[in-house]
């Protein structure tokens, strides 16, 4: 009798659970993935403002699945889905399965002004982090040459659009750095002078936190000297700054590096799937699926992370975080899993382990059920968590240790400028 044959597309925190679920198992399951590694993305913001390097927070597929012997890792571009003869399709060729898995993430939005992204970069993978380190450091480099006050002025502003955990985050690590890193680094200007601000178009900073922790939060930013700038709305970008609208009225803000945290929508392949089972997406590019994250209609395709509009029961979606997308892997590999077994399994029920952001050395903010912390105990939770939940042991380690040296010594060991050199000039 042939085996069940999963096919798992994505190595995300989704699809690497639903992976591991599926272990001891007499069936057959494929990863399919256009990288051959597990990004943990909570902390691409470390690679980006030079606190780690690309390889402590990542992990090769091959070596997480190394004695799990009923799964493969294939790296491969997945380009659509057959789901009449139930094949992947992919630049390889057609891959069948019985039961499918699709865990492809999520990428930036710029709201339809798609022209911003190579001006404002976004967050979203290594090679993001690592241009972005670039666009950050190579700013305190230029500002070294510049003898224009006013030149010098737009290098150090740094612009970062949304004021979500990313966001968040981002303004507290170039803090640090502007403060602490470079502090003693250079000689033709004072990198402290460095303007960190935060626009938003919402009300507040961090809307999905309680209203005091938000504010805790911007107090936190001014203590590193970041300003938040809620309620202003970004209507151009432009390499020499950005144009906000405030309250009617449109202001410019000369900045060399503008950073784009705004928002995200689901994975391009939501569409693609979408139009192979007939299914409408919902706002954000996602796609509803039934109680057990299953599609409408086709109970052996299952649609988990940020992919997935999950509201069964819920007052408002399940929001786009590695831990509904790790629950939600677990879930479905122990679901396929009974079902070979002919046995059922009630709806999936989503626990909410909290919400955590960093702000910066000893300042953050966490919200654990009905408990709220601020400064050094968030700070701390943050911390252990975080290392926790790195995927490989030997991660772990490096990453504690690197952020122990860092801790007392006030430095970022990784702030290296990585790009290709420029195009000789001709004599």
């Amino acid at each position: 009798m042939a085996k069940h044959r999963v096919v798992i597309v994505g190595g995300g925190f989704g699809g690497l659970n639903a992976g591991k679920a599926l272990k001891h198992k007499d069936l057959e399951v494929t990863i399919l993935d256009r990288r051959n590694y597990h990004l943990f993305q909570p902390l691409l913001y470390q690679v980006a403002t030079g606190g780690l390097s690309p390889g402590e927070i990542a992990a090769p597929l091959r070596a997480i699945f190394e004695w799990q012997k009923n799964l493969r890792v294939l790296m491969t571009e997945v380009t659509g889905f057959n789901t009449a003869q139930r094949l992947v399709q992919t630049r390889m060729g057609d891959i069948p399965y019985d039961s499918l898995i699709v865990a492809a993430g999520a990428k930036s939005t710029y709201f339809g002004n798609d022209r911003w992204s190579s001006i404002a970069p976004s967050l979203k993978n290594i090679e993001d982090a690592t241009s972005l380190r670039a666009r950050i450091f190579g700013a305190f480099e230029e500002a070294e040459k510049e003898n224009d006050p006013d030149k010098r002025r737009a290098l150090l502003t740094f612009l970062i659009v949304g004021g979500g955990p990313t966001g968040v985050e981002l303004a507290g690590a170039l803090s640090e750095i502007a403060n602490d890193a470079l502090k003693e680094d250079f000689r033709s200007f004072n990198p402290e002078d460095a303007r960190i601000m935060i626009l938003d178009s919402g009300p507040r900073i961090l809307s999905a936190f309680s209203e005091r922790l938000s504010k805790s939060a911007e107090l936190q930013l001014i203590q590193l000297n970041v300003l938040c700038r809620p309620g202003v709305k970004v209507v151009d970008v432009t390499p020499e700054g950005a144009t906000l609208t405030v309250q009617g009225r449109q202001e410019f803000i000369p900045a060399r590096t503008v950073i784009w945290a705004a928002g995200v929508t689901g994975s391009p392949l939501g569409k693609a799937l979408a139009e192979a089972t007939q299914q409408e997406l919902v706002r954000g590019g996602k796609i509803a699926i039934e109680p057990d994250c299953t599609l409408p209609g086709h109970p052996e395709i299952f649609v988990i992370g940020d992919m997935a509009h999950f509201q069964h029961g819920l007052e408002r979606p399940l929001p786009g975080v590695c831990q509904t997308a790790m629950q939600m892997g677990d879930y479905v590999g122990d679901l396929i899993k009974k079902r070979l077994e002919g046995r059922t399994k009630p709806a999936f029920k989503y626990w909410d382990k909290g919400n955590m952001a960093v702000i910066g050395r000893n300042h953050a903010v966490a919200q654990i059920g009905k408990f709220e912390f601020t400064g050094y105990i968030a700070w701390l939770l943050w911390v252990v968590i975080h290392v926790l939940y790195l995927v490989n042991f030997q991660s772990r380690i490096i990453v504690a240790i690197r952020w122990g040296f860092d801790y007392f010594s006030f430095n970022r060991g990784a702030r290296l400028i990585t790009r290709p050199d420029p195009p000789a000039q001709e004599s």
